[in-house]
C-alpha cells in the first residue's frame, strides 16, 4: 500500500507518517520545506501546487493541513476543495485529519460541540472553520472521503496507549467520561482507516479508551 502523507511536517503528520512507517507501509511525506519526518521518501511541494500527476500512484491520500491564524483559516476549505479536484473521480481515498469542534451533541444532529455554551470562545473560529470544510466536503461524492475527528481533548504529547473507541458523528465519552485522545493514538486510528477503508464518504470520530 501507497500512502501519502500531506503536511506530513506538522505534529499530526509527524506521527501519523511515523506510525505508516513503522507498519512497514510505502510511504511519502509531502512537505513544503525540510523534511522532518521519519518517511525515507518525500516530495517537497506547497499542498496548493499538487496536481494529479503527483498523487496518481498512492492508494492513500492523508491531509494532515493544520491552520490556526486568522488570515488562514480559510485554507481548510480551500486547501481541502484543491485536494478533492485532484482526486476527483480517482479510487483513491482521501482521509482528513478533522476537528472536534463540529461533533453532534444531540441525536438529531442538531447542535454540535462548539454551538455550547461551554465551548471556549479561542477555539470558535477554528471550528467554525473546521465545520465548514467538512460540510462542503460532504457534496463531494466524486472522492472517496474520510473525515476523522479527534475527541474533544487532542492532545498533542499525550501518551501512546495503542488503545481507542471508533465512534461516529456525535461525541462520545470513554468509560471515565473523559472525551480525549493523543496525538499518537489518533495516528493509529487514522493509519487503521487507510489500511482498512471502512467508512467512504463519512466522518467517524475517535476517543481513547
Amino acid at each position: 500500500m501507497k500512502i501519502a502523507v500531506v503536511c506530513a511536517n506538522g505534529k499530526a503528520g509527524q506521527l501519523i507518517t511515523k506510525e505508516a512507517v513503522n507498519r512497514d507501509l510505502d510511504v511519502t511525506a509531502f512537505v513544503k520545506g525540510e523534511n522532518k519526518s521519519v518517511a525515507e521518501k518525500a516530495v517537497i511541494k506547497d499542498l496548493f501546487d499538487l496536481t494529479a500527476d503527483d498523487l496518481k500512484d498512492f492508494d492513500v491520500v492523508i491531509d494532515a493541513f493544520g491552520a490556526w491564524t486568522p488570515e488562514m483559516l480559510p485554507q481548510h476549505s480551500t486547501s481541502l476543495k484543491h485536494l478533492c479536484d485532484v482526486l476527483s473521480g480517482t479510487d483513491i481515498r482521501l482521509l482528513i485529519v478533522g476537528g472536534a469542534g463540529s461533533l453532534y451533541v444531540n441525536a438529531e444532529h442538531t447542535i454540535q460541540v462548539m454551538d455550547g455554551a461551554d465551548f471556549p470562545d479561542v477555539f470558535k473560529p477554528l471550528a467554525s472553520a473546521q465545520g465548514k470544510a467538512l460540510d462542503e466536503l460532504r457534496q463531494r461524492n466524486d472522492v472517496k472521503w474520510t473525515f476523522i475527528s479527534p475527541a474533544g481533548d487532542f492532545q498533542a504529547d499525550g501518551e501512546r496507549t495503542g488503545k481507542y473507541i471508533l465512534a461516529g458523528e456525535e461525541l462520545t465519552l470513554n468509560s471515565k467520561g473523559e472525551s480525549i485522545i493523543s496525538y499518537a493514538d489518533y495516528a493509529i486510528a487514522m493509519v487503521d482507516e487507510a489500511v482498512n477503508g471502512t467508512h467512504i464518504q463519512q466522518r467517524i470520530s475517535v476517543v481513547r479508551e
